[in-house]
C-alpha cells in the first residue's frame, strides 16, 4: 500500500473530506487528491501533521510505502519539476531534448487546428546556453508546422502575458530563473498564461522517451511538415515592447522625484527594468546590467541581495529593487539599506489592496516558507493567511481555485491576480513604488508592522531527496526539535524542486537556536548516508 493509498484510507475511515484535510494542513484540495492517487507525495511537515491527525508514528505511515520508491517517482516526474524542465546544459537538458521539445509542442497544437498553423512565443534570459536551447527549439516548432514568434531576451512574466494577450497557443521561457548560469530551464505556459498542466507534461515525457503508443502515433516519429506546411520565424520583439509599455500603463504617478536603485542579476532584465523606471521618471543607479552569459545571478541579483544594498545605502537611494535571472522575483530595500523580503512586500500590498476593497475575502496566499511573525502581522491588519506548498504554482493554484486576489513567497514571486498570471518582479516592484507615492511614507516605515522571527535555512547536498524524506530517523529527529521549539517557531524540511538538495529551515526565538536544531537534523541525515561523499 502507498502513502497515498494509506491516507485515503485513513480519511474513510475517519470519515473525513478531502476539503477538511486540505484546510487542517494549509494545502490545497487538489494536493490531498494528486496524494491519494500516488501523483505525488506529502512533504515531512504534511507527514508529521497527518501523524498527529490519524495518531499514527512516521513510521506506521511510511512502512508499507512499497510502492512509492524513488525510482517510480523520477518515472512519474522524470524530466519535469515544479516549474519546467530544469537541469544543467547538455548534461541533463541537452539541445536535442529541447529539439523534441519542440517537435512536440508543434505537433500537439497543430493536430487540434484543423489545418491552420500554431502560433509559439517564445523568450530567453542571457546565460550562454539559452540561445542554442531557443534554436534548438524553434527548429523543432517550425519542423512540425508550427509558426515560431522570438521575443528574444525578455523576462518570464513578459511571455505570459504576450501569450495570454495575443492569442498564442502557447509561449516557452528559456531560464534557469535565479540558479548558476551553466544551469538551464525549459517553461511552457499554456494559452491563459499559465503554468502548463500535469497532463500535457506528461505527454512530452512520454514522447521524450520515444513512446509513441502513448501519443497515438504510428511509425517511428511524429510527422514532419513539408513544403508550404513547414513553419515560420517571426521576429516579434514589438510583443515585448508591448509588455514594457503595459508595466508602464500601470503607474499613476510621475517617479521623478525618486532616485530608484535597481539589480537586473545579468538577467532577462538588464535592458527593461531601467526603460520602465527611466519612463516613469525616476532616478535609477543600475547594477548587473552587463550580461555576458556567463554572469547570470553571480554575486547579484536578488539571491545575493548585499550589492543592492550597499549601493542604496552609498548613493543615498530611496528604495531599491533586486530580480533574479528571468525577473519573476523581486527583493526590496529600503532607503537604510535594509532587506524587505517577499513576506514584508506581500503584507505592504495585502495592506494596500485591502484599503482599496480589493483584497478578495482578506486573504493573502503565502507558502509553508513565510515566517510564522508574517502570519500574525497579517492577522493584526485583519488580513487571513492561507499556506500551500513551496512554489509559485502552487501559490496560483490557490489563489485560483479559491478566487483570491494576492500571494506569493518570501523568496519575492508575488502574484497580483488582478495584473497577472505569474509571479512578476518588474510589477511587484512598481506596485511597491505606487504604494510609497500613494501614502507618502518611506519603505522602511510601510515594512515596520512586520515583526519577523529569527530563520534559519541550511541547503543539504544529497544523493535521493525521496529517501530523506521517507527516512523515519529523520522524521524523528524533525519531531524531537519541534517539541524543543515548544511552538514558538517551527521546523520545515523539503525537497528543492529544481536541484539535488534538502532545505532544513527552523525558525524560532532565537537565531543561536535556529542554527543549532538545523545543525542537528542535518547530522541525522548526514549519519544516516544520505549526503554526498
Amino acid at each position: 500500500m502507498t502513502i497515498g493509498e494509506k491516507i485515503a484510507q485513513l480519511r474513510t475511515q475517519a470519515n473525513l473530506s478531502q476539503e477538511w484535510l486540505a484546510e487542517k494542513l494549509a494545502v490545497s484540495r487538489q494536493s490531498i487528491s494528486k496524494w491519494e492517487m500516488n501523483q505525488a507525495i506529502p512533504q515531512v511537515d504534511n507527514i508529521l501533521q497527518l501523524c498527529d491527525i490519524f495518531n499514527i508514528t512516521a513510521d506506521d505511515l511510511l512502512r508499507e510505502n512499497k510502492s512509492i520508491t524513488p525510482a517510480a517517482q523520477t518515472q512519474r516526474r522524470k524530466y519535469f519539476g515544479t516549474d519546467g524542465f530544469r537541469g544543467e546544459a547538455n548534461r541533463t537538458l541537452t539541445s536535442m531534448q529541447a529539439y523534441k521539445v519542440g517537435r512536440f509542442l508543434g505537433w500537439y497544437y497543430g493536430s487540434s487546428k484543423n489545418g491552420s498553423k500554431p502560433r509559439i512565443v517564445i523568450g530567453k534570459d542571457t546565460r550562454r546556453s539559452s540561445y542554442m536551447l531557443e534554436y534548438s527549439i524553434v527548429a523543432g516548432i517550425t519542423a512540425s508546422g508550427a509558426d515560431a514568434y522570438m521575443l528574444h531576451v525578455t523576462t518570464t512574466p513578459s511571455v505570459s502575458y504576450v501569450t495570454r494577450q495575443d492569442e498564442f497557443d502557447c509561449g516557452i521561457m528559456i531560464t534557469a530563473s535565479h540558479n548558476p548560469f551553466y544551469d538551464n530551464c525549459i517553461k511552457i505556459i499554456n494559452s491563459h498564461g499559465e503554468k502548463l498542466d500535469d497532463k500535457t507534461t506528461a505527454l512530452i515525457e512520454a514522447y521524450l522517451d520515444g513512446d509513441l503508443k502513448t501519443l497515438n502515433v504510428l511509425g517511428e516519429d511524429l510527422p514532419l511538415a513539408t513544403k508550404e506546411k513547414i513553419g515560420c520565424i517571426v521576429d516579434y520583439s514589438s510583443g515585448r515592447n508591448r509588455y514594457i509599455a503595459y508595466l508602464i500603463s500601470l503607474a499613476s504617478h510621475s517617479y521623478k522625484n525618486l532616485k530608484i536603485g535597481l539589480d537586473c542579476a545579468n538577467g532577462a532584465s538588464w535592458m527593461i527594468a531601467k526603460a520602465v523606471f527611466s519612463a516613469l521618471g525616476a532616478q535609477t543607479e543600475v547594477i548587473g546590467a552587463e550580461p555576458n552569459g556567463l554572469n547570470v545571478n553571480t554575486d547579484c541579483g536578488s539571491t545575493h541581495i548585499d550589492a543592492l544594498c550597499k549601493l542604496v545605502r552609498e548613493q543615498h537611494l530611496d528604495v531599491g529593487f533586486a530580480f533574479d535571472g528571468d525577473a519573476d522575483r523581486c527583493i526590496a530595500v529600503d532607503e537604510n539599506g535594509n532587506v524587505v523580503d517577499g513576506d514584508a512586500m506581500l503584507y505592504i500590498l495585502g495592506k494596500r489592496l485591502k484599503s482599496r476593497g480589493i483584497l478578495n475575502k482578506d486573504t493573502v496566499v503565502a507558502t509553508v516558507m513565510s515566517n510564522s511573525g508574517f502570519v500574525a502581522s497579517l492577522e493584526k491588519a485583519g488580513i487571513q493567511c492561507v499556506q500551500t506548498a513551496v512554489g509559485d504554482r502552487f501559490v496560483y493554484e490557490s489563489m485560483q481555485t479559491n478566487d483570491y486576489s494576492l500571494g506569493g513567497e518570501q523568496s519575492g514571486h508575488i502574484i497580483i491576480k488582478k495584473y497577472a498570471t505569474t509571479g512578476d518582479g518588474l510589477l511587484t516592484a512598481i506596485m511597491m513604488t505606487e504604494e510609497i507615492c500613494d501614502t507618502k511614507t518611506p519603505l522602511a516605515k510601510l515594512a515596520e508592522p512586520v515583526m519577523l522571527y529569527p530563520q534559519y535555512l541550511q541547503n543539504v547536498s544529497v544523493k535521493d531527496k525521496a529517501a530523506v524524506l521517507a527516512d523515519s530517523a529523520v522524521l524523528e529527529e524533525v519531531k524531537a526539535v519541534e517539541k524543543l521549539i515548544n511552538k514558538k517557531g517551527r521546523v520545515l524540511l523539503r525537497q528543492s524542486g529544481t536541484e539535488p538538495l534538502i532545505r532544513v529551515m527552523t525558525e524560532c526565538e532565537s537565531e543561536e537556536k535556529c542554527v543549532e536544531y538545523a545543525q542537528r537534523i542535518v547530522d541525522v541525515i548526514a549519519k544516516r548516508g544520505h549526503c554526498h561523499d
